[in-house]
């Protein structure tokens, strides 16, 4: 393979700190392994002496079985791993752990719901609530933030301190330790232990780290240590691409990579072997807007004059239409479906045009697990709503939505497992407040059950008053109620058109099972359109792209308001619009859910003119 003289700077370098910035389609895989052989064949470098980390097992893998292909050997001794393997190798050895001591994502929520249990806490959806504290749990350890500082999103601080330290005595009482443990243990051994601190730093004497943008504070506390006092520290990555912040990276790190190795030396692989002229020029308009970066002049490898298309919608249901159609025609021209991918933002986005796929008998494959939003909770209240106005008397059912909104009524009211309206006013004689109430329900349901899907789904928020309900709720989980609006939007959208519920359930029902078909099959490397979420799509490639929906509240996402947020949002969607090689399409619509909404600033920023 020939090397452009950048790659053959970062190939070639032995003793000392470097940083390569590599951008998308630059060969930095390439780099990496060349520069792994060439410490071995031509230094003389001990195989054994060599680390070369990566964030992902598939990225080691691949990384692995490229460097074989590369030697033509069957094996090495060069080690291959994740930050977290790497580390957890050094607590093996240290604290005598084995896998057992790992814990589970089952146990973790186990341990999640017998803590809860104790503290009597309201939420509507266990798993969901259980995942936010965890979240918050792994961003306490990552970001080494003292717990009496951390402001939780999910409860209150005093009830997340008490869930926090309970679920960290639980861990060490059972002898466990979670992912983010990994981290905080090896941190602390390396801190207390420097005699072995220094064995590692005699075993691992050359440190290559790939995806550099995004390493986290405590993973790069870690690295620091480990590379002292040689510094053989070769970290590649392209902070244009960082765009885990939620997870914990910090792109500063790599900002700052010379303030703390000012003899670092820096090589700028600045070709893109990826993408054609076009794209690349109009995805480096957009990233120059960003302050918080390295300067770069990334130019095409490769020739290309087809210009980036933009395509702007009525609605959500036109811009449907335009792809399903498009992808066909594309297909019709020879491009197979496996090299045709439509990336969007958040994974509640594709819903409506997974089911428009279906119906156009269009393969495709999810790189994310797509939520069914008929299975959310609040899905679940509107169905029991339109379940009891069909004639349902279930007690169960009468309980989940009786004080959805509140009307305050007594669950001890209900004491059969059928109701009787009759005799549930008769209770409250005394209180004819509450008898108005469930006579008011009784009214309502009875309206509900002559409308529409989507007329009694309206109703049930605006007339009979969930949406109060759901602000109320938002509140009192310091969450924000727009979230839960966006959910009620989804499922009323996707209400439109159907004159009846039987109408309606039985897509709803098609869809799951379409769903169920893709979560068995996982149909990796068929022949189907890809569809992920720009997080996932990170480090893929296809010859034709589609990004959708790029108006403001989505692209950029509405809850970036603090500027490094936006500058976030413009690498995501640079990422985006870099797994293009020939062909990028980028699609926005004047209406979403039946509101008005905006354009994206990236469209301008790209160089179209509205």
């Amino acid at each position: 393979m020939n090397y452009n003289k950048s790659q053959q700077q970062a190939i070639r370098h032995k003793d000392g700190p470097m940083l390569v910035l590599a951008g998308p389609g630059s060969g930095k895989t390439a780099v990496i392994t060349q520069r792994t052989k060439q410490l071995i064949e031509y230094e003389n470098i001990d195989p054994s002496n060599i680390l070369v980390i990566t964030f992902t097992r598939a990225a080691a893998q691949e990384m692995k079985q490229r460097f074989l292909a590369l030697t033509g050997e069957e094996r090495t001794k060069v080690t291959f791993g994740t930050f977290h393997a790497i580390f957890f190798m050094v607590l093996k050895l240290a604290y005598h752990f084995d896998s057992g001591n790992i814990i589970s994502e089952e146990q973790r929520y186990q341990f999640m719901r017998e803590i809860l249990s104790y503290h009597h806490l309201e939420y509507r959806d266990e798993g969901e609530f259980i995942g936010d504290v965890l979240t918050e749990i792994s961003r306490v350890k990552n970001e080494q933030i003292p717990l009496e500082h951390f402001y939780s999103s999910s409860c209150g601080e005093e009830i997340f301190r008490k869930i926090y330290r309970e679920y960290d005595e639980r861990l060490k009482r059972n002898r466990l330790i979670d992912f983010d443990d990994m981290l905080t243990y090896t941190y602390d051994l390396f801190s207390q232990r420097k005699d072995i601190l220094s064995a590692w730093q005699k075993k691992y004497r050359y440190i290559l780290i790939d995806e550099f943008q995004d390493i986290n504070l405590i993973q790069w506390k870690i690295m620091c240590m480990l590379a002292a006092p040689e510094n053989n520290l070769f970290v590649v990555g392209d902070d244009d691409q960082s765009i885990y912040r939620f997870r914990g990276s910090k792109p500063e790190i790599m900002l700052g990579f010379q303030k703390i190795y000012p003899q670092a030396k820096i090589v700028n692989l600045e070709v893109n072997y990826r993408c054609e002229p076009p794209i690349v020029e109009a995805a480096m308009r957009l990233i120059a807007h960003n302050e918080e970066r390295f300067p770069k002049k990334i130019r095409a490898g490769k020739a290309g004059k087809q210009k980036v298309r933009f395509q702007y919608f009525e609605d959500c249901y036109k811009e449907n239409a335009f792809l399903a159609e498009d992808i066909r025609q594309t297909v019709q021209n020879g491009v197979p479906l496996s090299e045709i991918a439509v990336l969007f933002r958040t994974n509640m986005q594709p819903r409506a045009l997974m089911e428009y796929m279906v119906s156009a008998n269009l393969a495709f494959q999810t790189k994310d697990r797509i939520p069914d939003i008929y299975e959310h909770w609040i899905a679940r209240d509107f169905f029991t709503y339109i379940r009891i106005a069909q004639g349902s008397d279930s007690r169960a059912d009468f309980l989940s939505i009786m004080n959805r909104p509140k009307r305050y009524i007594g669950r001890d009211s209900l004491p059969d497992e059928t109701v009787c309206f009759d005799e549930w006013v008769k209770l409250y004689e005394e209180q004819p407040w509450i008898a108005e109430r469930i006579e008011k329900l009784w009214y309502d349901l009875k309206h509900l059950s002559r409308l529409s899907p989507y007329a009694a789904i309206n109703y049930i928020r605006r007339g009979i008053g969930y949406d109060d309900y759901l602000a109320e709720y938002a509140e009192y989980r310091n969450a924000n109620k727009e979230d839960f609006y966006e959910v009620a939007d989804e499922i009323l959208a996707s209400a439109k058109g159907y004159r009846t519920f039987e109408e309606w359930f039985a897509h709803i029902e098609e869809y799951r099972q379409e769903l169920k078909r893709l979560a068995q099959e996982k149909r990796r490397n068929q022949n189907a359109v890809t569809f992920a979420t720009l997080h996932s799509a990170k480090g893929l490639e296809f010859t034709k792209v589609y990004l959708i929906d790029v108006n403001e509240g989505v692209m950029p996402y509405k809850k970036a308001v603090l500027k490094q947020d936006v500058e976030e949002e413009r690498r995501l969607f640079y990422v985006g619009m870099t797994r293009a090689k020939e062909s990028l399409t980028i699609c926005s619509v004047k209406k979403m859910r039946g509101k008005e909404v905006e354009l994206s600033r990236f469209i301008k920023e790209v160089g179209k003119e509205p």
